[in-house]
């Protein structure tokens, strides 16, 4: 089965679809986006250009299944689509966060949280990203 995202001109994406591999495949059964963006393109009424092929076990950039990632992350809508980089993005949590392409995240500016503690962790303390002050703030678990 594949699976390609339907993006705007603006890069973000509107749709995911699946098909059978019959409609990417050439005459030696070799699945080619190319001939699946011109399949979608005659049978949708978008241009083929703006149909982008998406691995549905690909997150994070890790094949789920061993495989060889592909495009970052699997699309979904609202994704942006980066094609400097091949990656589908998922929108950005934070006006602060920057890219990370190895792992195709986003990331705080100053890192990952800190780990918890013991004791944080049997309190179920969470860290959280603090925008305004650009810093993981601990908190106590909601009542």
């Amino acid at each position: 089965m594949a699976h390609f995202a339907k993006i705007s001109e603006e890069n973000e994406v509107l749709q995911v679809l699946s098909m059978e591999d019959v409609h990417t495949a050439d005459s030696e059964g070799v699945e080619t986006e190319s001939i699946g963006q011109q399949y979608l393109e005659t049978h949708n009424n978008w241009p083929a250009h703006l149909w982008i092929q998406t691995s549905y076990n690909t997150h994070l950039n890790q094949h789920i299944l061993g495989g060889t990632p592909f495009r970052g992350n699997y699309a979904s809508v609202g994704y942006e689509w980066d094609q400097a980089n091949n990656i589908f993005w998922p929108a950005k949590p934070y006006a602060s966060w920057v890219k990370n392409t190895t792992t195709a995240s986003w990331e705080s500016p100053i890192g990952a949280a800190p780990e918890l503690t013991e004791e944080e962790a049997a309190a179920n303390k969470r860290y959280y990203w603090n925008e305004a002050n650009q810093s993981w703030d601990l908190t106590d678990p909601v009542a």
